[in-house]
């Protein structure tokens, strides 16, 4: 079996199970946020459930539209708090506990390998990156899990992705996902596993590997993963405070495909707009002037990607009427980013610092873009208006080639300065 089944299989009482197969499993983490949450609330409301299956087992994170940008938003972190009091939900954060969901999770050892996590937001399946079995959900499904404790899936076939040779010069997790979601385009892996391997990603850390699974929904995937080994369990023995198991897919697993690349042809990554799959390589680029760039988000936005960012920084400004916004993804990368002096490097540089928010990620507040206007993110989506007016564009690339297009004022790469 492959590593999603195994977990699948695990969750659902049987010895095996194949792709295709459907199944009712146990879930060991149900996830809501902001958005979706309040939907969620109401449905359990209407069924007349009483009270959630564990309220160790579910997480309400407020960190899409927080600090509140509005009386809505605020109504709607209010409906969060108060089903959390009532129902005493262990791990419900906001204000200045609350972190982008998909680091502050991993970060606290909240979801963990060997997991089945649903969550009401497309981008759960990062924690595929730790050998769990996570997915997105819609809110109806949410309200169901949270009452039941189970939900039901159709086994996914997989794809294999294997990266071979050498990394180039700045390039990065983010720019290995981007080339295969350019590669297979945005419904490539439609329902799918996607399984990242190889020897680069074995050499690869955890930081890049939660980059990776992250963007396995840009391709239309159910789930992203990563085979768990040393790395991981570094990661997770200080933070795990429940057990936790490692599921490997087997040598003879069957997959729907195998797809190798090379990565000594790969070179920074940038996709335009208005599709992930748009990829063009660095190189291929042109000019393109910018508006505003953004380093933060569940898929860059931990202390590794401020640090590649601070380094390219550090002495530099950005560019006369560039805007640069910085969101460390939780309060602990935050005060870590303090304590190693790259607030300040941004800061001088002139850059805006903010709270760990989702913000301008979708739209939804510090970073909105004006009709025109350009931008490039280190975030993971760049539909029509996906960052503001629906006549702006946003680009999408990693930490060190975002940080040094802010100081180029265009897009370009970190040997240019």
């Amino acid at each position: 079996m492959t590593i999603a089944e195994k977990i699948l299989a695990a969750h659902a009482g049987c010895d095996s199970v194949r792709a295709g197969d459907l199944v009712q499993v146990d879930v060991d983490m149900a996830l809501g946020n902001d958005i979706t949450a309040p939907i969620a609330i109401k449905i359990f409301n209407k069924a007349g459930a009483k009270s959630v299956f564990d309220r160790k087992k579910v997480a309400l994170v407020a960190d899409h539209f927080t600090p509140n940008k509005d009386i809505k938003s605020a109504e709607q972190v209010r409906m969060l708090r108060e089903f959390a009091e009532e129902h005493a939900i262990l791990h419900y954060y906001e204000g200045g506990e609350v972190g982008v969901e998909h680091c502050l999770l991993p970060e606290k050892g909240i979801v963990l390998p060997g997991d089945v996590v649903i969550g009401a937001d497309s981008h759960t399946c990062t924690y595929g990156a730790l050998g769990a079995f996570a997915t997105g959900v819609g809110s109806t499904d949410l309200a169901a899990t949270m009452i039941t404790g189970k939900t039901w899936f159709k086994v996914p076939e997989t794809i294999k992705f294997v990266y071979k040779g050498e990394l180039r010069p700045w390039v990065s997790g983010k720019d290995l996902i981007l080339y295969a979601i350019g590669d297979i385009g945005v419904d490539g892996a439609l329902y799918m596993a996607m399984e990242f391997t190889g020897p680069v990603i074995d050499n690869l850390p955890m930081a890049e590997r939660f980059t990776m699974s992250n963007m396995a929904i840009e391709a239309g995937g159910k789930a992203g993963l990563i085979n768990p080994d040393g790395i991981t369990e570094e990661y997770v023995k200080t933070r795990a405070a429940r057990p936790y198991t490692f599921f490997k897919s087997d040598e003879d697993a069957e997959y729907a495909r195998v797809v190798e690349y090379d990565c000594a042809e790969i070179e920074p990554q940038i996709a335009f707009p208005h599709l992930p799959e748009n990829t063009v390589g660095l190189s291929e680029v042109g000019t393109v002037e910018l508006n505003q760039v953004v380093i933060g988000s569940c898929t860059n936005g931990r202390i590794e990607d401020l640090e590649v960012a601070a380094g390219i920084l550090k002495g530099r400004k950005v560019a006369k009427g560039l805007r640069l916004i910085v969101l460390p993804a939780t309060p602990a990368i935050w005060s870590e980013a303090l304590d190693r002096g790259y607030l300040k490097t941004f800061m001088d540089a002139g850059a805006v610092i903010g709270p760990p928010t989702c913000g301008p990620c979708l739209g939804g507040h510090m970073g909105i873009l004006a009709k025109g206007e350009r931008a490039l993110a280190t975030t993971n989506r760049n539909f029509v208006g996906r960052m503001g007016h629906p006549e702006s564009e946003v680009y999408l690339a990693s930490p060190a080639i975002a940080a040094a297009s802010a100081v180029l004022g265009r897009i370009g790469s970190p040997d240019e300065l």
